[in-house]
């Protein structure tokens, strides 16, 4: 009989329920996190919010506020493109692995995440969009028979997933677009080609970088923008 997993304490259900308000929109940039309307939302005591938001910080989602407590950390464009280009560099290895070592499994096994990508496009549901993804690509991972690959961007998943989460909503047709790249990422790897699989896993996410980098960038700049409209002019005398 296998054995039973884990179930998550206190503490890592709140970090995971704000993580996921978080990627959802629910807490936007800058949202001040007050702990008592924490505590009451998720019908807990202040010590586990009080816990969870200390590791968010730790882990950059959430930062001190100016003058106390603390925000939900802004989007910088400059982390997203860093670890975006880390993470293409590691998920086109995944994929050139997967498709050297793995093209038999993924032959008989990867159409089941196709599918549960379609439903949940089909669903309109962000939440299991951005779990059908984070499940694509584990199966990559898995694939490519390097468990280190897995274990070096494990620790990014909070983060990724607030950026799959900003890309999906921003763009109705997004979610088709990237749901037919991961069947062509599919397609190369059953293929047993590992140059193309390779190829495409770094686009895939090069491309996704992209368009949030862009999207955020052009935010920024209205915002600025506003801000300045909104100065009040010295008055000449």
């Amino acid at each position: 009989m296998p054995p039973f997993a884990p179930q998550p304490s206190l503490v890592e259900q709140v970090v995971n329920a704000i993580i996921s308000e978080i990627v959802e929109g629910e807490l936007p940039a800058n949202a001040r996190l007050i702990q008592d309307d924490l505590a009451r939302a998720y019908g807990v005591s202040r010590q586990p919010i009080q816990q969870a938001l200390l590791l968010l910080r730790d882990r950059g989602l959430v930062r001190e506020a100016p003058g106390r407590g603390l925000i939900v950390s802004p989007l910088d464009t400059g982390v997203v493109r860093n670890l975006y280009e880390v993470r293409a560099v590691v998920d086109g290895l995944a994929a050139r692995l997967a498709a050297e070592r793995g093209s038999d499994r993924a032959k008989n096994e990867g159409l089941a995440y196709l599918e549960a990508g379609r439903a949940a496009v089909d669903s309109g549901s962000l939440r299991d969009q951005i779990e059908a993804d984070m499940q694509f690509h584990g199966f990559i991972n898995q694939l490519s028979g390097n468990p280190l690959i897995g274990e070096t961007t494990a620790p990014h998943w909070p983060h990724l997933r607030r950026v799959i989460g900003e890309v999906l909503r921003g763009d109705a047709q997004m979610p088709q677009l990237i749901l037919a790249e991961h069947v062509a990422i599919l397609d190369a790897v059953i293929a047993g080609d590992g140059a193309t699989a390779e190829a495409l896993g770094r686009q895939h996410i090069a491309q996704a970088a992209d368009i949030f980098v862009r999207r955020l960038q052009a935010q920024q700049d209205a915002s600025q923008e506003e801000l300045r409209q909104r100065r009040p002019r010295r008055i000449l005398r």
